[in-house]
């Protein structure tokens, strides 16, 4: 998932959010000022309310940020590298370069997330008490209690084992040390998910019907969302089953075509895109380093009267927004990262990094073909199998 927001960086991990973001912050501002608070402490101003419900929406968010931190602090120190935390419309997804190596390390990485919104559970309710004990305000009192409680309803929400939640990794890291299979353990624990998604959405029809409000309503799109996440988490573990042991060099296009950053737009077009048969193509400086990248969409979308006077490096991918990849790196760690405005394709480069090669979803799925005839028995796994996958939910 792309962030939409940029918001700095912690640890070094790029931090962003969603726009779906401020929808919850609406709603969340929304009934905490004029529900919650008013009718735990009424006579206060409006203005008091809001202010109040701001910083408990803003604080809820911190939290949620701090449990993603926290799946990719104990990431990292299993050796597996983080690109970025992105907060959303349910809640933050950490995006890791890579899988985990052990069950140990699945379960460390799962289990420090609910962990972490336990402690914070316990160190809001703890200040709530102590601002109570000392007279303080009472909204400041309310909106601590309230941190309070989500964060240990997130905590237990996240522990339920179903997949793409907490509990569903810890339940795949137990199935994976019981079995040895860590893609049947995945396959178990995102059909887990998807069933607990489906009684989800069931749970809230009848509270739509039954109960009337929008809490049932809030409780189907969750549902929803479980479904359509631990669907995507299944044709995950397929996948991984399939190119289990494939390299970025065994499907790239190697010795791609590429372009100066200085071309004029119409130029390149006649004299490049117009004769060869790529769709791609990436901007190099004069050592062969990566300094953006440009599709025949991009380029496409430019009015025809500015195509003689605009350059390539002015609509292209920048640098930091292309996915790269080393030859030997896992397919499977590059296919999260296929996505974004570069049209769902990776460059492949050197330890200098300079470029070497191109990996698009028709280098996928060639791969997968070929991963299929070499597996008989096995059901196959479709294009639109793997565009589900890439279009899909990040993975922590």
């Amino acid at each position: 998932m792309r962030p939409s927001i940029r918001l700095g960086r912690i640890a070094g991990i790029q931090i962003g959010a969603n726009a779906g973001v401020l929808v919850i912050v609406a709603i969340l501002v929304f009934g905490l000022a004029a529900v919650r608070f008013p009718a735990a402490y009424p006579g206060r101003g409006s203005v008091a309310y809001l202010v109040a419900a701001v910083i408990a929406a803003l604080l809820f968010f911190a939290s949620l940020l701090a449990h993603e931190i926290a799946h990719a602090l104990v990431a990292r120190s299993n050796g597996v590298e983080v690109d970025s935390i992105t907060l959303w419309l349910f809640g933050g997804v950490a995006q890791l370069r890579g899988e985990m190596r052990t069950p140990g390390a699945e379960f460390a990485v799962a289990v420090v997330g609910p962990l972490t919104s336990l402690v914070l559970g316990a160190f809001f309710g703890a200040a709530a008490v102590g601002l109570n004990a000392v007279g303080a305000d009472g909204l400041v009192v309310s909106a601590a209690a309230y941190l309070a409680l989500v964060n240990v309803l997130l905590a237990i929400f996240n522990i339920i084992p179903a997949a793409p939640l907490d509990g569903g990794r810890v339940l795949r890291a137990a199935l994976w040390k019981a079995r040895g299979d860590r893609h049947a353990a995945a396959v178990t624990a995102a059909r887990a998910g998807r069933a607990f998604g489906y009684t989800m959405i069931g749970l809230g029809l009848v509270l739509v019907l039954f109960v009337g409000g929008l809490g049932g309503l809030w409780w189907a799109l969750i549902g929803w969302f479980l479904v359509h996440a631990a669907t995507a988490e299944e044709h995950h573990a397929r996948l991984s089953q399939r190119l289990a042991g494939v390299r970025v060099a065994d499907v790239m296009s190697p010795q791609p075509v590429t372009a100066d950053p200085d071309a004029i737009v119409a130029a390149f077009i006649d004299g490049v895109a117009m004769r060869e048969r790529f769709s791609t193509y990436p901007l190099t400086d004069s050592s062969g380093r990566l300094t953006g990248l440009v599709t025949l969409n991009r380029i496409r979308a430019l009015p025809w009267e500015q195509r003689g006077s605009v350059r390539l490096r002015d609509i292209a991918c920048p640098p930091d927004e292309v996915p790269t990849a080393r030859p030997a790196e896992p397919v499977m760690d590059v296919l999260p990262r296929l996505a974004g405005c570069t049209d769902g394709r990776a460059v492949a480069v050197d330890e200098a990094g300079r470029v070497i090669g191109l990996i698009s979803p028709s280098d996928i799925s060639r791969a997968l073909a070929l991963a299929d005839l070499r597996g008989a028995g096995r059901s196959p796994v479709s294009g639109a199998d793997l565009s589900i996958f890439i279009a899909g939910p990040d993975r922590r």
